[in-house]
């Protein structure tokens, strides 16, 4: 679907119409659906709506038409394919569905609606349908499709009455040489249960015998010639029914193009009365068409919103007013307002009905959107970018007879190059002759639309007492943002307020003063805090270094000698290495036996003393670059 129609939620419609719709080939219609560019074709199809909805009102729902694979299987029967039973009875009952449809349509002439003489094109084939249901039933040819067949069937279970009784008979006069008391089927043949000792003593064929090899099942001599004989007519039995069905296929194929238009003409039937049906279903009302770019809306209510908690919108441009600027608070209504008024007009232009008192709409060669934040990441675009491609995609298209709908113009940007490209946006609409819609916040919009008679200013209504939008429209006058209303309302003091409307509009009118009660001051009411507790110096000196790595000191009390691995922390504490081993000492357990300085060059490499010799390797290797393989492991600090 067009990407405009989808900004409007034209596909959600689409989906909802759809669904009334009994048919795939009526729901593919609906599906393809856009506004009609023909005037003579949209009427036409805006009558068939409302008469369908006068059909509905006074006669109720149309038959459900049961038109499943119908064209496939006339297909196959021009084709010579041939058709099963079941198939058979599916043509049957897309006949009868004929013949509903033609008696509801005939019911509907008597209101003199002019969609009932539809009738007339339906073509009952009252005598292929009669032939239809005469032989097929239930999936399969009926007995009384034919003489010959039912003779056929009568004499088959006739024969399958002789050969139970046969059967039976032998097992009782047999009976000792019977493993069981009843006869059996095997492989689709009668057979006696016979034990393995006495299977020569009884007269026939073996066809089985069970797992465990002690019983055979031997279909008896006598019981086999019926059962040949049975064979042989269900054979004929099949060809008979294959001839009924060759000659029903040939009576279709005869008809084919009466199939065809009842076809054609119960599809358009069930795309109507869905439109129809949607109609009913959400009260609408037949608009007006007209091609002079009037465009009026009373009680108009959103189809996807709730009924009950929808307001009602009152619009109306054209007549010289070719553009509206709407400006509000946010929440106020102002996207629906718009969405509902560019909907509106793609739903007329398909024909259908919409959910309002009144409405008068002008048919458009196309509706141009740029509603939502549009923000394409995969484009990398920002909010701002994807609006102005998007505007300047939609500049390049507008001719005189499109209607246009933008949504908070010049957003996303500087507020003072935002307010400079929306009011350049709204020239060249001007200019193009298009009807068009837009929102913004900016009040010099309203200042340009004040100074051009073609456009006319509106706003979106504002509780400023409950601090709640009202969603009605008013035309002629511009809106506010209210948020100098809601701050007040929300205790925002006195001077805070007016040092906003300063920086807002330069001097605060007299007016707006009093409305805001700038004079009256507001004292904070401060509310509890915690506090940040910071740290108590101790006043104690920082530790002068006294060791340094490599000394050899003596560790005391035990005398033993070791070596300074890292220096004293501010606690004190010495990481020592003693015969090998790590340990953390306190400074003042330490006495200093050797200066690092006395035992060892500058530049000397410690590690040699306090690595492993693999740590040494390993790391040796990693100076000349990663080793994933290598690992420096260190001992553990006590």
């Amino acid at each position: 679907m067009d990407r405009n129609l989808k900004a409007l939620e034209f596909d959600k419609i689409i989906e909802n119409l759809a669904e009334y719709a009994n048919s795939g080939q009526a729901k593919e219609i609906i599906r393809n659906l856009v506004p009609f560019l023909s005037e003579a074709e949209l009427r036409k199809n805006m009558s068939d709506t409302t008469q369908a909805r006068q059909m509905l009102d006074n006669i109720g729902a149309p038959p459900a038409p049961a038109m499943e694979n119908v064209e496939e299987l006339l297909g196959k029967a021009v084709r010579y394919d041939l058709l099963l039973p079941e198939e058979l009875e599916q043509v049957g009952m897309f006949l009868a569905a004929v013949k509903r449809m033609k008696e509801y349509l005939e019911r509907g002439k008597e209101y003199r609606i002019s969609l009932a003489y539809y009738e007339e094109n339906l073509i009952p084939l009252e005598a292929i349908r009669e032939e239809l249901l005469r032989s097929v039933r239930y999936g399969k040819i009926d007995d009384q499709a034919s003489a010959a067949l039912r003779d056929m069937r009568r004499d088959i279970q006739r024969l399958e009455e002789k050969i139970k009784e046969k059967a039976e008979s032998l097992l009782r006069s047999q009976k000792k040489y019977m493993s069981e008391s009843f006869i059996v089927s095997r492989s689709g043949r009668v057979c006696l249960p016979v034990k393995k000792d006495y299977k020569s003593k009884v007269a026939g064929s073996v066809v089985d015998k069970s797992a465990s090899g002690t019983t055979f099942f031997i279909e008896p001599a006598a019981v086999a010639k019926y059962r040949e004989e049975k064979e042989l007519l269900e054979i004929e039995e099949d060809n008979e029914v294959r001839r009924i069905i060759y000659l029903l296929m040939d009576q279709i194929a005869e008809e084919e193009e009466a199939f065809r238009q009842n076809i054609k003409m119960l599809v358009k039937l069930d795309y109507i009365f869905a439109k129809g049906k949607l109609s009913a279903d959400m009260d609408g009302t037949e608009p007006g068409i007209n091609t002079q770019g009037h465009l009026l809306l009373k009680g108009a209510r959103h189809p996807l919103l709730k009924k009950e908690s929808c307001v009602p919108l009152d619009f109306e441009m054209g007549n010289g007013k070719k553009g509206v600027i709407i400006t509000g608070p946010n929440t106020g209504g102002k996207t629906v307002a718009i969405k509902t008024v560019g909907l509106f007009s793609v739903m007329a232009g398909c024909g259908l009905h919409l959910p309002c008192r009144e409405a008068d709409i002008c048919m458009d060669n196309q509706v141009l959107c740029d509603i939502g934040d549009g923000q394409n990441i995969a484009d990398n675009l920002s909010t701002f970018s994807s609006h102005i491609s998007n505007v300047l995609q939609i500049l390049r298209k507008v001719t005189k007879e499109s209607l246009v709908i933008m949504d908070e113009l010049g957003s996303g940007t500087d507020p003072t190059e935002g307010m400079g490209i929306a009011i350049a946006i709204i020239e060249q609409l001007r200019v193009s002759g298009c009807l068009f819609l837009v929102t913004t916040h900016y009040p010099e919009v309203k200042s340009y639309a004040a100074r051009h008679e073609e456009i006319v200013n509106a706003r979106m209504e504002f509780d400023r007492e409950n601090l709640k939008p009202l969603y009605r429209m008013e035309i002629g006058k511009s809106g506010e943002s209210c948020a100098l209303y809601i701050a007040k309302r929300l205790g925002m003091p006195g001077n805070m307020l007016r040092t906003a409307a300063e920086e807002a509009y330069g001097e605060v009118k007299e007016e707006l003063a009093e409305e805001l009660e700038l004079e009256q001051e507001i004292r904070w009411k401060k509310e509890f805090a915690p506090s940040i507790q910071k740290r108590k110096e101790t006043g104690r000196k920082p530790l002068m270094p006294v060791f340094t790595r490599g000394d050899s000191v003596t560790v005391l009390p035990e005398g033993t000698i070791g070596i300074v691995v890292v220096p004293e922390d501010e606690r004190g504490n010495v990481l020592v290495q003693v015969k090998g081993e790590k340990i953390t000492v306190n400074q003042k357990r330490l006495k200093l036996k050797v200066a690092a300085s006395e035992l060892y060059p500058e530049d000397y490499d410690f590690s040699i003393i306090f690595d492993t010799v693999e740590n040494r390797k390993a790391r040796h290797k990693m100076e000349k670059g990663y080793q994933g393989d290598l690992m420096i492991t260190w001992d553990k600090v006590e």
